[in-house]
Parts: structure tokens; C-alpha cells; sequence
């Protein structure tokens, strides 16, 4: 029996994900433990494997979208069995029960009333595909027709442009998935739709599609094919909207994104030869139009002009750099919305404040430099930090606490979580018991962990449990910063760049090594006095690494 596969839950705080990449297409066959896709949680990209085996019947969220948690993922059962009843979102029992009960009715009323239009949609000829209004943005709800560069009985090969789609943000290029004849097209120029309504169809040339586009019509999703005539009109305006007049006074078509990339480059549409049918001016001949060709007609004209108005003065011309205007949209990643939903909460949730003290870093710099001689040792500053940060906060409870609305929980247990910069925002990797460890322990754990938070590898239970979090940017020479909480912590220190400046010792000015050090509290659960004593226990372990071996 078929069975649904659904987006999963691949970490605790993931409430949708994006399919990355599809490992498997429709008609693999599936082994349980067989990687089915990667999906991009709000903190890694996952192997998703089968827990089924059979057949890959069908893929409900394609390569590069976004789904809620428990959306249809895919469909796995034996080969060429009816899932129609899964697609319609019922169940498989039932799918198979419900045709014996309503038979006789059907077949009283066939002369009378057509077939259901679930039903029939799912019954599609051999190699016809229905095309739907696509998803072609994250807050795409309707999409409209701007041009249809193929029309019906065209050939249509994978990957031709089947149409030019008028988004909320922008008129994008919909290029075609499916190979064919062009069948039918549902949504006529200059029309509105929404997503998903009944696009287009396509298929085999001279197939029968007939019911086709009345099923879908049925189903609410799209125009009645009747409408076609209707829109006829609107699709006339749509193309007057997007042509403009030549010098001669014949009209220039061009597609509505020519038109728009004309307009932002600051390019005049008479100036381009179109390459399109009937001379129509598309995307391809904006972007390889040269400017240089006109000129100097332009200049010519443009000298003379002013021939009638020799008595006035000539006006100081301005100078304007030649350029263009260049933006770049850059889709937010699940990590990133995640990011930007939990630092906002922390920081007006959390009422937070910064306490900021200076260490004397020489005596750290030559403890760290006779622990480095240790062969296969390697210890950094941060590393030291971190310990230092764990001792402290076994003296320290407090600081190492968590909020609830009825209760302060002190963890008297010390889980360090690292900040790291990946490529689309930051993970915290957790270090348990980072009090246990050793200097070595310590340093060898975060270049583990930090390495494969960069690939992407860290599963979801090495980025839970953080009590206290490090966040360390001194070693892009950033001496001072404040962090934002990373919750359900009370703290968070920032740990700024050691600085060789002149510092006071024994009434001597001399040259020294300091660092910055600044703690985010949450008042809720930390009071000033709590946050200063810890900063001062952090301070003596830092200035004093041997104390740190006791």
C-alpha cells in the first residue's frame, strides 16, 4: 500500500524546511536506509533517508522549495499503483472503498452530470502534464500572464520558456519542466491567477484533452475555458502596456522584463533591435545591447538642436558619471529566518544590559605559548576563554540560569555553547561539560565541531543544551562588541581582539597586552552585582592561567 512521506522535524526549533536537492526521481526504487533528498533545516543542510521501501510514486515539494513541517513530501508504494486518493489528501483504504459505494449512483447520472473533478484530473492521458501557476516567490500568492512566448500546437522542449510571469516582486521567465506539444494554455495574457490554477497543458500532439481544463475549472482553480474569447481583449491592453513608439511613429513590442531591465539600465527601447517574433525586443537584447553604436547620432542631434537660440548663453553642463543602478536580491535561507525570529525574540523579550571589564592578556600569551610546545597541543586564546568561563561558572550559578515565567532554573551543570560564522548566518555548537575538560579537550572539541558546522555536518543534538554561550570576533580585530542573548541562556560574553597598548604597572607606564570583555545579562534572571562578581572571577583565571590547573 502506498504511504505518505512528510517534510520532517529535523531539529527542535524547525517548523519548515527547503528541499536542497533530490536524490531519488519518480519511478526509483527505494531501499529502507536510502537517502530520499537533503533538506535545509534553520541550522544544517540533512540526509533524510526511507524508512520504506517500493517505489517513488511521487515528489510533493520540488528541489529549492519550502514547506511546513508534515507537508507531503513524497509518496512511496509498488509501481503503477493508484495514489489518487493520497493526492486528494484522504487515505488508501478509503480511496478504494468509495468508488463500490457510489458506482450505481454514477451510472444513473453519467448522462446527466460529469464525473467528479478529483476523479478525473488524476486520470490524465498517457504524457499529458498539467502545468499550474507557480510559486515563483516566497510571498507569491496570484501570479499574472505578462507574454506567452509559446503558443498552442508549439513544440515545447525542457527548459524552453513557456511564459513570462508577473510576480509581486518582479516578471520572471517560467521556463517549462516537460517536453510536448503546447495542448492548451489556461491563463490568456494580461489574466491574473492563482497559484497553482491551471496554466497550461501539455502533452503528446493531437492527444484528446478534452474535460481536462472543465475538471480543474470544476475544482475552483482556474478559468472556464469559455473565457478565453473574454480575455482576448485584456491580453491586447496587456501587449499595448509593454510596446512603445518608434521615431517613425511604428510601435516597438517588447517583453514586460525587457521593458523593465530597459528602464532600470537607463536604455531607450528605439534604440534596440529586437531578435524576438516580429521584431519583438526580449531579455537577451537588453542585456547584450551596446550603447556606443548611437552615440554619436545622438551627440549630432543633440548639436544641432540649438541652432534657433544663438544669442543665449550656453548652460554649464553637469557632469554624470555614466553607471547603473545595481541591486541584488538574495532569497533569505532557513537558516537565516530562523536567526532573525530567535535574535528578535531574545532581544525584546529579554531585558538586556552589558557589562564591559579589561585583562591583562601576558601572562595568558606565555602560558599559551609554553602549553603549545606540547607536541600534538594546541591551545588557542578562546580556548582559554572558555575554560576560564566554565570555572567561573560553577562559582557563579546564577549566571549559568534560564527564565521561566514561574521559576529561575540554575543549571548547575556547564554546557558552553560556541558561536560560529557559517556561510548563511551562525550556529552555536554545544561543548557538555565543558568544566570536565581539558585546555587540549577544549581546543581539539571546537575545531571539531566548528569545521563540520562550516561543511554542514553538525547533527541537531550538538547544537542543544547551551547554558552559557561564547561569542568570540577578536580575530577579525574587533576589540569591543555586545552580543545579542542566545536563548534560553541569561548570558552571553563577547570576546574582543588582544591589544598591545601602554598600561600602568607598579606606577611604571609600560607596553602591554589587554583584551575587552563584555557580558550581555538578562535583568530578568541576572542582577548587575551577580554579572560584576562573575566578570571579576573571569578576570583572575584569565590573568592567572595557572589557577586554572588547580
Amino acid at each position: 500500500m502506498a504511504i505518505k512521506v512528510t517534510m520532517p522535524r529535523l531539529s527542535d526549533t524547525m517548523t519548515e524546511g527547503t528541499v536542497a536537492t533530490w536524490l531519488k526521481k519518480v519511478g526509483d526504487k527505494i531501499s529502507e536506509g536510502d537517502i530520499l533528498a537533503e533538506i535545509e533545516t534553520d541550522k544544517a543542510t540533512m540526509e533524510f533517508e526511507s524508512f520504506n521501501e517500493g517505489t517513488l510514486l511521487h515528489i510533493g515539494i520540488q528541489a529549492g522549495e519550502t514547506a511546513p513541517v508534515d507537508s507531503l513530501l513524497a509518496i512511496i508504494g509498488n509501481e503503477g499503483e493508484d495514489i489518487s486518493a493520497l493526492l486528494a489528501g484522504g487515505d488508501a483504504p478509503a480511496a478504494a472503498e468509495a468508488p463500490k459505494a457510489e458506482a450505481a449512483p454514477a451510472a444513473e447520472a453519467k448522462t446527466e452530470t460529469p464525473a467528479p473533478a478529483a476523479k478525473a484530473a488524476t486520470e490524465l492521458p498517457k504524457g499529458v502534464v498539467v502545468v499550474t501557476m507557480p510559486r515563483l516567490s516566497d510571498t507569491m500568492t496570484e501570479g499574472t500572464v505578462a507574454t506567452w512566448l509559446k503558443k498552442v500546437g508549439d513544440a515545447v522542449a525542457e527548459g524552453d520558456i513557456l511564459a513570462e510571469i508577473e510576480t509581486d516582486k518582479a516578471t520572471m521567465e517560467f521556463e517549462s519542466f516537460n517536453e510536448g506539444t503546447l495542448l492548451y494554455i489556461g491563463i490568456q495574457e494580461g489574466n491574473t491567477a492563482p497559484v497553482d490554477s491551471l496554466l497550461a497543458i501539455i502533452g503528446p500532439a493531437g492527444t484528446d484533452i478534452t474535460g481536462i481544463a472543465d475538471n480543474y475549472t470544476a475544482g475552483g482553480t482556474t478559468s472556464a475555458p469559455g473565457t478565453e474569447e473574454k480575455a482576448a481583449p485584456a491580453a491586447e491592453k496587456a501587449t499595448e502596456a509593454v510596446a512603445e513608439t518608434s521615431s517613425n511613429g511604428g510601435r516597438i513590442l517588447a517583453s514586460p522584463l525587457a521593458k523593465k531591465i530597459a528602464s532600470d539600465k537607463g536604455i531607450q527601447l528605439t534604440q534596440v533591435k529586437g531578435s524576438g517574433e516580429n521584431g519583438r525586443i526580449v531579455k537577451s537584447d537588453i542585456e547584450n545591447f551596446t550603447p556606443s553604436a548611437q552615440a554619436q547620432p545622438a551627440a549630432t542631434t543633440t548639436a544641432a538642436a540649438p541652432k534657433a537660440e544663438t544669442a543665449a548663453p550656453a548652460a554649464p553642463k553637469v557632469f554624470v558619471p555614466a553607471g547603473e543602478v545595481f541591486t541584488e536580491e538574495i532569497k533569505n535561507s532557513q537558516m537565516r529566518k530562523i536567526i532573525a525570529k530567535r535574535l528578535a525574540e531574545s532581544l525584546f523579550t529579554a531585558p538586556h544590559y552589558n557589562l564591559v571589564i579589561e585583562v591583562s592578556m601576558d601572562e595568558a600569551m606565555g602560558a599559551r605559548a609554553t602549553i603549545n610546545t606540547v607536541p600534538d597541543t594546541k591551545v588557542s586564546f578562546n580556548d582559554m576563554v572558555i575554560k576560564a568561563c566554565a570555572l567561573a561558572l560553577k562559582k557563579h550559578p546564577k549566571i549559568n540560569s534560564q527564565w521561566k515565567e514561574d521559576a529561575i532554573i540554575i543549571n548547575h551543570h556547564v554546557n558552553i555553547g560556541v558561536a560560529v560564522a557559517v556561510e548563511d548566518g551562525l550556529v552555536v555548537p554545544v561543548l557538555k561539560f565543558t568544566d570536565a575538560m581539558s585546555l587540549s579537550q577544549i581546543g581539539a572539541s571546537v575545531r571539531d565541531l566548528a569545521g563540520r558546522a562550516k561543511n554542514k555536518k553538525l547533527g541537531p543534538q550538538e547544537m542543544e543544551g547551551s547554558t552559557f554561550t561564547v561569542s568570540n570576533l577578536g580575530m577579525f580585530g574587533i576589540t569591543e562588541f555586545n552580543s545579542i542573548i542566545n536563548q534560553p541562556n541569561s548570558a552571553i560574553l563577547s570576546v574582543g581582539a588582544i591589544v598591545e597598548k601602554p598600561v600602568v604597572k607598579n606606577g611604571q607606564i609600560v607596553v602591554g597586552n589587554t583584551m575587552m570583555l563584555s557580558l550581555a545579562c538578562d535583568h530578568r534572571t541576572i542582577d548587575g552585582a551577580t554579572g560584576a562578581q562573575f566578570l571579576q572571577t573571569l578576570k583572575q583565571y584569565i590573568e592567572s592561567p595557572v589557577t586554572m590547573l588547580a
